[in-house]
């Protein structure tokens, strides 16, 4: 097992940049594996750190700066991410999430995978005493260590871990350990991540995997798949869209977003799945998640016009997006005991072919059976009230 520290802020040493082929790392040279690591400059991202890992046909950029997220995956020449307004890796002291209400969380958003939580997620408000930011802090803290590994043999899977802390005297004492891990042979991106409460005493928590895609697979015409039990429009906006939830339009002015809250079915192992595909269905993104620690999915369809940031987030979570004083009646904001630890695992599938998609809608289909989904009409939460 190759193994190297890339980046820590505390008892080892910054490696700074690097750029590792196969042969360092104790690999044939034939093995298709290359991890680069870069510290940016200029503008609001100095000081950010990303990791570019080419594993076969797959190049995944990570930001441990950011809480491990996942900027965007190339396999293929397909493009898993999106464009948002924010062009730059955002170095989080140039967030204020107090900022316009609790918004600020939005000045640096623009990856892929982004985490939610975890001491709270969904939108920014008060509950009791306490004013929520929008989605929580883990997104902007940054990685206290970063370990990077090769195994040495077939399949040679490569792993990347990261410990990110969210702590605060008195209140939270929260440690995330995060692991990402791919092989160059599959098209698979494999996300495991696991929250222990290092405190003595039981708290709250939440969790939202903000997974977002646009172009290629989004456009007119494309589709999303969801094996589900209960569809329910977030707000009286959402409710508007219920006929048409899963059927992507081409960019519309004036879309803005809605949002749609789903309670999946899942298959024998305790996953579910959802798939978004293009409009002839060449490419998708299908995303799997444990359903035992996410047990909802969160449907952010936000396909306003490209400079506004054109894109669809597929977001299985512990809670819907709304603020965590409106989940507990819910049952949706979960307690963590004294020395206990969650485990979350996401899997990205990034197809690139027909039939990887077609065998993907088989699956769907198949999960959902004969099982009829409740629609309901109307908000599960009034908001406001």
């Amino acid at each position: 097992m190759f193994q190297l520290v890339l980046l820590s802020h505390q008892q080892h040493i910054d490696v700074g940049d690097l750029s590792l082929n196969a042969e360092l790392m104790g690999l044939p040279k034939d093995v298709p594996i290359h991890v680069q690591q870069t510290c940016l400059m200029g503008g609001k991202q100095t000081g950010s750190r990303l990791i570019t890992l080419t594993i076969g046909d797959s190049v995944v950029r990570v930001v441990p700066t950011r809480g491990m997220a996942v900027l965007d995956v190339v396999r293929n020449g397909v493009r898993f991410g999106w464009d948002s307004p924010v062009k730059e890796v955002v170095h989080p002291s140039f967030v204020n999430q107090e900022a316009s209400g609790g918004l600020g969380w939005l000045d640096g958003f623009n990856e892929m995978i982004v985490r939610c939580g975890y001491q709270w997620a969904g939108h920014p408000g008060q509950d009791g005493d306490e004013f929520l930011t929008l989605h929580g802090r883990i997104q902007n803290t940054p990685a206290d260590e970063v370990i990077l590994e090769v195994e040495q043999v077939p399949p040679y899977r490569v792993t990347l871990r990261g410990r990110v802390d969210e702590k605060r005297f008195k209140f939270t004492n929260f440690e995330l350990q995060t692991v990402l891990s791919l092989t160059p042979d599959e098209p698979y991106l494999l996300v495991e991540d696991t929250l222990t409460n290092k405190g003595s005493y039981p708290r709250e928590y939440q969790a939202i995997y903000h997974n977002n895609f646009a172009q290629p697979i989004l456009e007119d015409g494309a589709q999303l798949h969801v094996p589900m039990a209960e569809l329910s429009p977030f707000n009286d906006y959402a409710a508007g869209g219920l006929s048409d939830w899963n059927q992507m339009p081409a960019p519309t002015k004036d879309f803005d977003e809605m949002v749609f809250n789903i309670r999946p079915i899942s298959d024998e192992k305790g996953f579910s799945h959802a798939l978004l595909h293009n409009a002839n269905a060449s490419c998708g993104i299908e995303v799997s998640y444990q359903t035992g620690t996410l047990p909802v999915l969160t449907v952010w369809k936000n396909t306003d016009t490209l400079e506004q940031g054109y894109v669809v987030g597929i977001e299985p979570g512990t809670s819907f997006a709304y603020n965590r004083s409106y989940q507990r009646e819910l049952g949706l904001v979960p307690t963590i005991a004294a020395g206990e630890a969650k485990h979350f695992v996401v899997r990205f599938g990034l197809l690139t072919d027909g039939d990887q998609v077609q065998a993907s809608v088989a699956n769907i289909d198949q999960l959902q059976g004969t099982q009829t989904p409740q629609i309901l009409s109307t908000p599960i939460v009034r908001l406001g009230a």
